[in-house]
Parts: C-alpha cells; structure tokens; sequence
C-alpha cells in the first residue's frame, strides 16, 4: 500500500498522517487496533497486503472464522472439500466417482424429462458422461499432485550423514485403515481447523474476516482464552 492511500484510510479515521501504527509501515498493527472501526471497501484494500495466515494473528478475526466453521459450511463438508482440496485427502477410492454419480443423475433424470420415449438412448448417454466426469476428474487431481511433486523437487536436499547407509533399513509398521466415516469425520475437522488458522488455500477468507456479523457478543478476553486453552490440549 503506498502513501497516498495510507493517508486516505488515517484521514476517514481522523487520524494523523504521522499517527503510529499506520496501513503503509505496520498494516497489520493497524489492522489490530482499527478492524472494529473500518468499513468493508477499505478492508478489502488491506486483504492483498495482510494474507489470510497472519489475520490470524487478531483473536477478532479467528472468532469470526470459529464461529463460521461452526455453522457447518457446505463448503467444509466431506465431499465438496474433498474436490476443493483433493490434496489434502488421502482416501484411496477412485478419484471421481461422486462427480461421475452426479451426472449419471442428470442424465438419467433431468435430461430424461425432454427424452420421452428415447429411454435406452438416454441410459447410454448417462453412462458415457458418467464415465467422462470421472476420467475429468481424476485427470485435475493427477495434475494437482504432479505440479506438487514438481515444487517439491525443486526444494533442495539437507546433506545427509555419510553414516546412514550403514545403518539398517527398518520397515514401517503396518497400520490398520479406519473406517470411512471415521476419517470423513477428521478430514472434515482437519479443513475447518486450516481455514481458522489460515492454511486452507483459495478459501475466501475476505467474506468471514471483513463481517463484524460474526462477532456477536464478543469477548477478546474470553477469545483468547478459548485459543490458549485450544493449544494447551
């Protein structure tokens, strides 16, 4: 943020140009101590310069992502979250099958609607998309994970000791797979708990982070306790 725009959000707050913290040198000090008193359009001035991770650091702002989380967005559910982050899923079904089933559905029954009479058409047109949307999909998350082993290959290995290929190979235990419901459950926990800390990317955190309604009856004293408590356990 440069000056000129700095001083434009000191002066609709009364302040002093020279006033200290300010958006240009400490945007995220005066982000602390103004949020309550900034309107949405100069919010949303400051969400390119404060990124989702360091808001985080303002007990007001992780309130709001708390609160929303606890609503039980359809964002944050197993199977739409599951396609927004496939990365951080690491069931082993086949990638696709709920996008395939989705339109078989169509196919089968909203398209049905202005196919009467053509039904065994109509059946083989379900499964030929069904088939396409899987492929579609699988296709997007093994490009996903390319691009990602692809980053990671580029990140430089630590010198290891010289002494480790002399020590024994210890194979890994094996470990019983949980039920499926059971790691839907803590998949779920896992993507709400990175959205209030900020981890959960392309996640619109202006939406949550600018809305005061978040805030209820609000407590910063009672907030900070509720994190501190969160990390003791």
């Amino acid at each position: 943020m440069n000056v000129d725009e700095s001083n434009k959000i000191l002066r609709y707050l009364g302040l002093p140009q020279d006033s200290v913290p300010n958006p240009h040198d400490s945007p995220l000090d005066f982000l602390q101590q103004n949020l309550s008193y900034l309107p949405p359009h100069i919010l949303n001035s400051l969400s390119s310069i404060i990124p989702p991770q360091q808001r985080t650091s303002i007990a007001r702002i992780r309130n709001r992502r708390q609160k929303y989380t606890s609503t039980s967005p359809a964002e944050f559910a197993w199977a739409n979250a599951r396609q927004t982050w496939p990365l951080l899923w690491e069931g082993r079904e086949r990638r696709g099958q709920e996008e395939a089933s989705d339109e078989r559905d169509w196919a089968s029954h909203e398209f049905m609607a202005t196919t009467e009479g053509r039904k065994p058409y109509v059946g083989k047109l379900a499964d030929l998309l069904s088939e396409y949307e899987e492929e579609r999909e699988a296709e997007r998350v093994r490009d996903l994970r390319r691009a990602r082993a692809e980053q990671e290959a580029m990140i430089p290995e630590e010198d290891e000791d010289t002494d480790s290929d002399d020590e024994p190979e210890v194979p890994p235990e094996p470990v019983d797979e949980e039920p499926l419901d059971v790691r839907k459950a803590e998949f779920e926990a896992m993507i709400r708990q990175r959205f209030v800390y900020g981890h959960l990317e392309n996640a619109d955190y202006d939406r949550i982070d600018w809305d005061d309604s978040w805030d209820g009856n609000y407590s910063e004293s009672e907030e900070e306790r509720w994190f501190d408590d969160e990390e003791e356990s």
